[in-house]
């Protein structure tokens, strides 16, 4: 799993009658393991707060008979800290679940006291690594420096994704927990985060381009990216024209990788303005792959 530098927020894909399209998933998480990636399944790519119980259960077991070549970590989100310790310990019994996702709690915007206690105790409940995960445009609050500072030396604090598109932000944090792995949070500024020392990303796009996403983290890490750069900016611009997974989804639909496009609301796929830009953009990184992939 450290060997790892791209892992897939993986969507979870839906029939249009809302009910979870497990022939599709697999269809997705079968290429990401060809690509080497490794998954992220049940975060807020995958909808993960649109599922109930059942259904969470329902795609961990699932992606369990996969029997996947490629590690799996498991998103936890939401504010119950009772409910979400007790959804880590479920999941401890699953070996082929190698790590959790933790997100800063949202809505409640705990300050740093509350933060730390919280994410103390989930990292207790866990017998696994865990990726702490800083996203304010999604949570309200930023993850504080200084709860890295003092949980730097857990043994299960493995690494943190940065998704606060502040490369200065991404510095602080590196210098609060320098023993910590650094994972961007964000397709469109990794090459910026691996400068100042991100060792992978933790992906959208590689839903719909995984060997092209690890070619693309590949030549970020060792400082390449020059002929790649234009063409990851306009695929990222595309990419990111509403909230995901809808124009992940959208896309992996119109290219026949899912059944169908459908996202549960609060979400919804009219806000997508244009999905010719999608298109546009899947030219564009499958012309560069012919060329240098």
């Amino acid at each position: 799993m450290q060997s790892v530098t791209l892992w897939t927020a993986i969507v979870t894909p839906f029939l249009d009658n809302g009910k979870i399209d497990f022939l599709s998933f697999e269809r997705l998480l079968r290429r990401q393991e060809a690509a080497g990636n490794g998954v992220v399944i049940l975060g807020s790519t995958g909808e993960g707060l649109a599922l109930n119980d059942d259904e969470k259960r329902e795609v961990v077991r699932f992606t369990g008979t996969c029997k996947l070549h490629v590690p799996v970590m498991v998103g936890v989100g939401g504010f119950n800290l009772d409910a979400t310790q007790r959804w880590i310990e479920e999941n401890n019994q699953h070996a082929f679940i190698h790590a959790y996702l933790l997100v800063t709690p949202l809505y409640a915007k705990p300050g740093a006291r509350g933060q730390c206690s919280w994410f103390a105790a989930l990292l207790e409940a866990s017998q696994k690594p865990c990726m702490l995960y800083n996203v304010p445009s999604r949570t309200g609050v930023k993850l504080h420096t200084s709860v890295l500072r003092e949980l730097k030396d857990h043994s299960r604090f493995w690494a943190v994704k940065e998704a606060s598109g502040s490369v200065t932000e991404f510095q602080d944090y590196r210098e609060a927990a320098p023993g910590v792995a650094f994972f961007s949070g964000d397709d469109g500024l990794t090459p910026f985060f691996a400068s100042a020392g991100a060792m992978g990303l933790v992906s959208v796009m590689s839903n719909v381009w995984p060997e092209a996403s690890a070619e693309f983290v590949y030549r970020c890490v060792n400082r390449d990216t020059g002929v790649l750069l234009p063409t990851w900016r306009t695929a990222s611009d595309a990419m990111f024209l509403a909230s995901n997974p809808v124009p992940a989804k959208a896309l992996l639909h119109e290219l026949g990788l899912i059944t169908s496009a459908y996202v549960r609301p609060p979400l919804s796929m009219e806000d997508l303005p244009d999905r010719n830009k999608l298109i546009m953009a899947d030219s564009l990184v499958q012309r560069w792959m012919e060329q240098y992939g």
